[in-house]
């Protein structure tokens, strides 16, 4: 023991010296980090000023709220989007009109075919004949693109500027 005591008080200036250093060290390295710590403050105040919130965390649970209504919000309309979508295919938007004189008479092209149809297909075909005697009106349900009816020529025709449409 006496050996360590006499080797210390041998050694004293330098383990002084050393301890020093060692100080001046941690105390550049608290300044440093004292300015950095300052910079960051300044920078988490200037970003919380003006937002109405004391702290970070109460900001970032309302954001997260906020971002959960949104979805919630954007499903709901993208479901309504999708119902409106499958609404739209079954209208009957593909209507084509065709003039005609059916009978080949004098006279104006009175006689027509009016074919009111759905991206699918399907409506109806309505074929006014006119004649000097009087004017006959038929109607002929259409099923994915056919009648149980037979269609005429006229008929075929403005069925098919109908689907042109789509």
């Amino acid at each position: 023991m006496s050996e360590i005591n006499r080797l210390v008080s041998e050694q004293l200036q330098w383990v002084v010296l050393g301890f020093a250093a060692v100080m001046l060290l941690l105390g550049v390295a608290v300044i440093v980090q004292g300015n950095k710590l300052r910079s960051m403050r300044r920078r988490y105040e200037v970003m919380m000023s003006g937002s109405g919130v004391e702290d970070l965390e109460s900001l970032l649970l309302d954001l997260k709220n906020q971002s959960d209504m949104l979805e919630e919000e954007q499903s709901g309309q993208r479901a309504a989007i999708q119902a409106i979508e499958q609404k739209v295919r079954g209208m009957k938007s593909n209507v084509a009109l065709k003039r005609y004189n059916a009978f080949g008479e004098r006279g104006n092209d009175l006689s027509f075919s009016l074919a009111i149809l759905d991206d699918n297909s399907s409506g109806i075909v309505i074929t006014s004949l006119h004649n000097r005697e009087g004017s006959f009106i038929y109607s002929k349900p259409m099923k994915s693109g056919d009648s149980q009816y037979p269609l005429s020529p006229e008929e075929r025709e403005v069925i098919t500027l109908a689907l042109q449409q789509t």
